[in-house]
């Protein structure tokens, strides 16, 4: 296996600004479609995930600033505004925090060969995070699914979910601290 150069790790978290941004402007566009679907309770869910996306971006940045390396704010990739039934968004939410998953295990590898325990640390709190992000995604799907064309069965069922997620005392810091 031939060793990743110095800078891979570095390069890596900022192209992972990029994606959590995108991933952020992603789920506002699936939250406003179910908005404009009258299905507010899962436009709640979707807003208050592009903000938790805009968050990690933000715990990088913050991450980059402390260790003094160059920040560059990027732009973000084409996001999806089209779909016909709710399971569509919520797929491609699904496969979104799957490939995200993927990216932040790149990451890790990339600073375990690197020798920068610094940002293994970092690292691991986004893989715990990511293994939440996948079930809860998996699970809505799952229930989407099974509710058919009765998309208000999914609004109950959320209805009647607990969304208020606690503090993580944890989690990195947000430059400019979190939304």
């Amino acid at each position: 296996m031939a060793k990743q150069s110095p800078q891979s790790f570095v390069t890596l978290l900022g192209e992972q600004v990029r994606h959590e941004f995108t991933a952020s402007q992603q789920y506002i566009a699936i939250a406003a479609w179910f908005d404009d679907s009258d299905l507010p309770r899962l436009a709640e869910r979707f807003y208050a995930q592009s903000v938790e996306e805009r968050n990690h971006a933000m715990m990088m940045v913050r991450y980059m600033l402390d260790r003094d390396w160059e920040v560059e704010i990027p732009g973000v990739d084409a996001v999806r505004n089209d779909f016909v039934k709710p399971a569509e968004p919520i797929a491609l939410a699904l496969a979104q925090e799957k490939k995200v998953t993927e990216q932040c295990e790149a990451l890790f590898r990339a600073a375990r060969s690197e020798g920068d325990v610094l940002s293994e640390q970092f690292m691991l709190w986004f893989l715990k995070e990511q293994v939440e992000e996948v079930a809860s995604m998996n699970s809505l799907l799952t229930i989407t699914e099974r509710a058919g064309d009765d998309w208000f069965q999914v609004e109950e069922h959320l209805a009647r979910e607990n969304q208020a997620e606690p503090t993580d005392s944890s989690a990195p810091e947000a430059a400019g601290g979190a939304l």
